[in-house]
């Protein structure tokens, strides 16, 4: 059967999910840092003009709503978005852009924007319009190239443990720290009644191949040297595709599902006990449950386990970058600065549950008085942001490709890691 993308799945999902949440009481180099860009800095006065905004459908959905403070200030500023879908998206971005007709403003995604950071295509961030401080850094570090930043990050997510607390109590398990007590965890959720203690989905695609690239780096891995080129065929890569595939020789995860849309009511039923996912989940459960207070009472979270090096996991969301060629770049900076004040934000938040970026903003009562976001929070600070470099996405849907034949005990790690170096080898990295 065709595996549906998680990409797809996971946008058209993730938002409405997490505000469904709110009655519980959502490179060159890997260690770039926050820079500069030298760019003209923008003033305070009102923006004029139209700005033209393209995005993806899903958060973007309630933008009408939360610019209406900022349409106020502005009046004399007229906003016309054009929402796409999804799977869309960013071919029509790449052929927009190509042809010279693409909008002032447009939305990315930090796991997958690489590809667009480039001066002939994003405009870099002026001096002094945000603060990269104010961000989680991983998601700021998602848009910087050789000292220059080149999107403003807008919403944030990651992954974290999701489990049933009430199988782990029965059990007398608590959520493990490393890698090492993995198995203890989930063969104790077995014995108290899980069918399958880890619901994992490896139909193989660009997210499962997110998955084995957090483990390498928890295992003191990175996937390209300092001077950009692929490094995948290591210790650490091995190490990583043992650790996921460990999972199904073990029998605490089963290689015939749960496949992404089915792991909510897997996991309510009882045939899975715990995921390793995002913050959209816990706002899905109580309607997969049909029983309102199902999640409160039966599901806790917790930041992920440790592998040799670190419990590290990746950066994604949604960022904000403003096209070379736009012809009203002093408006469209100015509605990115408003979009990523923690005010906006917290207002995202409430319109339609993307969780912020900026790293005050989950202070808000609204946001802090969710506990099952607490592990989320935690594990954000504790994030990498993957390789700014053009073929990630094709790098990692092999990784994912590669990362079920181990699970399947088709391949062996070892020769998967190869496998690996040699398919990136042979893309590159798209650098000019």
């Amino acid at each position: 059967m065709p595996h549906l993308s998680r990409r797809t799945a996971l946008r058209l999902t993730a938002g409405m999910a997490l505000g469904a949440a709110l009655p519980l009481a959502g490179c060159g180099r890997e260690d770039d840092a926050a820079a500069t860009s030298g760019a003209k800095k923008v003033d305070t006065s009102p923006a004029t003009g139209t700005v033209n905004v393209w995005a993806a459908q899903g958060d973007a959905d309630v933008l009408g709503k939360v610019l209406t403070p900022f349409k106020a200030a502005n009046p004399d500023l007229a906003v016309q978005t054009t929402l796409i879908p999804n799977a869309e998206y960013y071919t029509k971005l790449q052929a927009a852009v190509a042809a010279g007709k693409g909008p002032d403003l447009a939305q990315f995604f930090p796991e997958s924007q690489a590809q667009f950071l480039d001066s002939s295509t994003l405009l870099p961030v002026p001096d002094d319009l945000v603060d990269p401080g104010r961000f989680f850094k991983s998601l700021w570090d998602a848009g910087v190239v050789n000292d220059v930043a080149y999107t403003v990050p807008w919403y944030a997510y990651t992954y974290a443990l999701v489990y049933r607390s009430d199988l782990a109590k029965k059990a007398g398990v608590e959520a493990p720290t490393t890698w090492a007590g993995m198995e203890p965890f989930l063969k104790g959720l077995q014995s108290a009644g899980a069918a399958h203690a880890l619901g994992a989905d490896i139909g193989w695609d660009i997210f499962n191949g997110q998955d084995v690239a957090m483990y390498a780096w928890q295992a003191g891995g990175s996937l390209v040297t300092s001077d950009s080129k692929w490094n995948l065929d290591t210790p650490q890569m091995i190490d990583a595709l043992d650790y996921n595939a460990s999972f199904f020789t073990a029998g605490t995860a089963d290689t015939g599902g749960p496949t992404f849309l089915d792991a909510q009511p897997y996991f309510v039923s009882g045939r899975t006990a715990s995921m390793i996912t995002g913050p959209w989940v816990i706002g899905q459960l109580d309607t997969a449950a049909k029983k309102s207070g199902w999640t409160a009472s039966h599901v806790a979270t917790a930041p992920l386990s440790a592998g040799a090096s670190s419990s590290v996991s990746f950066s994604a969301g949604g960022t904000w970058g403003v096209l070379a060629d736009s012809g009203n770049p002093d408006a469209a900076w100015k509605l990115v600065r408003h979009l990523a004040e923690p005010t906006t934000q917290v207002a995202q938040y409430k319109a339609y549950g993307s969780l912020p970026a900026v790293v005050s903003a989950w202070g808000d009562p609204v946001i802090k008085g969710q506990p099952l976001l607490d592990a989320f929070f935690t594990q954000l600070k504790n994030t990498r942001a993957f390789p700014q470099v053009g073929t990630w996405q094709q790098v990692a849907t092999r990784l994912g490709k590669e990362m079920e034949a181990v699970a399947k005990g088709k391949q062996t790690a070892a020769k998967a890691a190869a496998a690996i170096q040699a398919y990136a080898e042979s893309v590159g990295t798209g650098r000019k």
